[in-house]
Parts: structure tokens; sequence; C-alpha cells
């Protein structure tokens, strides 16, 4: 093994874009060599270099009432055609105990002293993976990971979705907690969440990451769901162009355009990800073990794939020069 380590840089890209201080949920991903940990380190780092499919935990919204809270119940339900899960394994049979679930929930909350009026009621989350994987897999991960996130802390229901072999869990949480707490995700849950959840899988022979997007070298987030919507009734000739979108195609379609300090903060990012992919290569390449090097290996050809960090404005003006190869690089990503 040789005698230097890991830097700093390729540590910090594979944690939450969340301040860590008020975090505190990641460990370190690259430890120095014989520290404790170093195994599942290298396995984290061979999941990234092999693309392994990534998580999905995504909160979709909340409910204020009780028609709202009954409606959404029913539309995870199939409207009583599927069982709703609890905590405990219990289920929820048809249309009359999804009601009733919806009713139990809203009286509680009325009763929580100073209850503003629109505090929700519950969080709508979905848990999710590529297609491919075997929905009862999922399912159990998702029963873990329920149970180990909110325990006997917060009641919970949930869901298996497998329309079009897209498996997927609707998972619904009462805001309001057993002992008076309530449920108010940030980023770092978030994250750790997708952490959970991942390892649930893995638990259960799925190969699954949870990786922030710049370990990925993905500069770009997913467009939000009601954008994309509309920017699909503005293809179809239904609607205007979202008013995000328009100013986008704006900036883009600007001659002047000068370069903005988060592209330099970007770039800069991505050198310093690039650059400890490499040591870490290296360093794995000149030891004595085979492992090590085959990881190596691997992480190199990782690092040397890596694509060059595109902004969304980038990538129009991309499309306003060169069409053609825009759209063979679309489909390669």
């Amino acid at each position: 093994m040789t005698g230097f380590y890991s830097p700093r840089g390729f540590e910090e890209a594979l944690r939450p874009p969340v301040d860590v201080r008020r975090a505190r949920i990641t460990p370190a991903v690259l430890r120095k060599a014989g520290r404790r940990g170093e195994g599942e380190a290298a396995a984290r780092v061979a999941r990234l270099a092999r693309r392994v499919p990534e998580v999905m935990v995504k909160i979709t919204g909340r409910t204020r009432d009780a028609g709202h809270l009954k409606a959404h119940l029913d539309y995870i339900s199939r409207n009583g055609a599927l069982d709703l899960e609890g905590p405990d394994g219990e289920r929820l049979k048809g249309a009359r105990d999804v009601a009733g679930l919806s009713r139990d929930w809203a009286e509680e909350a009325a009763m929580e002293p100073g209850r503003r009026c629109n505090s929700p009621l519950s969080l709508s989350i979905i848990l999710s993976m590529p297609a491919g994987v075997e929905p009862t897999r999922v399912r159990d991960a998702a029963r873990a990971f329920a149970a180990a996130a909110f325990g006997d802390r917060f009641a919970y229901v949930f869901a298996l979705h497998d329309e079009g072999r897209h498996p997927h869990v609707h998972l619904t949480v009462r805001a309001l907690g057993r002992e008076g707490e309530r449920l108010n995700p940030r980023k770092a849950d978030l994250q750790a969440w997708r952490e959970g959840f991942a390892r649930a899988l893995r638990d259960r022979g799925v190969e699954a990451e949870a990786t922030p997007r710049r370990a990925r070298a993905v500069t770009r987030k997913a467009e939000r769901g009601p954008v994309r919507r509309m920017r699909e009734r503005y293809l179809a000739g239904r609607g205007p162009l979202p008013r995000v979108l328009e100013a986008a195609y704006r900036q883009a379609l600007r001659d002047d355009a000068r370069p903005t300090p988060w592209r330099a903060a970007i770039r800069a990012r991505e050198l310093a990800i690039r650059r400890a992919l490499v040591a870490e290569s290296l360093r794995l390449q000149r030891s004595g073990k085979v492992e090590d090097r085959v990881l190596g290996a691997l992480v190199e050809r990782f690092a040397r794939s890596r694509r060059e960090p595109e902004t969304r404005e980038e990538s129009l003006v991309r499309r306003r020069t060169d069409p053609v190869r825009d759209d063979r690089r679309d489909r390669e990503r």
C-alpha cells in the first residue's frame, strides 16, 4: 500500500449539499488506510464508479385537511383496491378503512394545542428505483426504511405501485408525532432518508446508492413536475411557455452573455473531484492487493468518463449551435 491517502476533495463531494454542522449525518467516505470502516468506504466508491442505480426519495406534497388526506389515500390505495400497510404490519382494507384513518388523523390533529389552520396533516413521500427491480424487494426495503426512519414516533401507511414495471412505494406519514413533535424535514433529512432507503435495498440484494449529483458529474437538477407538465403542454400547443424556461431561453439566446461566477465555481469543483479521483486511483493501483488494483482501475475509468459540467443555459446555447450533436449527447446521458 502506498504512503499517501485519499484527498479531502472527493470525500467532500460525497457529502450532501447542506451545512454539515447542522446535518451531521454523513460520515467520511474515503478514509486513511487501516481506519475503521475502510471496507464500506471502498464498497461505496466501487458502487459509484460502477454507476449503480440511484434511489429516489421525494416529498410530493402535504395534505391540509381530512378531505384532502382522504383523496390522497384513495389515490395510493386505488380507491381501496390496494391494502395500506402500517408500522406494525396492520393492513387497511377497502374504502371504509381508508376513510376511517383520514378521519382519525384529522381529529387527533384538531386537538393539538395552538395548531394553525393550514398546518399539514401528513407528508406524502415516494420511494423509487429504476425499472427492473423486483417489486417485493422494493416493498420490503420501504417497510424497513419506514420503520427505521419513523418507528413509533410518527404514524404512517404505505402502498406499492407497480405500473409499467417501475415499482415505487407511496408513503404517507402523519405530520403530528405521538409525543407532540411535528415532522418538518430539511435537505439533510432527505439525504439521510435516501441513504437509509439505499441501504435497505442493498440489505435485500439490490444494488443501490444515494450520492449527491456532483459526485456523479451531474450539474442540472431534475426538472420539477409542474414545470415539466407546463413545458409538455407548451410543446403540444395547449399552453404558454413557463416563465422560468422563457427567462432561460432569453439568457441563452443573448450574444453578449457573460460568464457567471457560479459556472466558474462548478468547474473548479469538478476539477477538484477529478484530481481526487485520480489520486485515489493511483493509490489503489499501487497496492499489493489484487482487489485494490481492480478497484483502482475502475475508479480511473470512472474519472475518465465523467462529462464536462454544463448548466441549463449552456445546454440551450449548444442546442442552438449544434442540435444534431446535442440530440446525440442527450441520448447517451
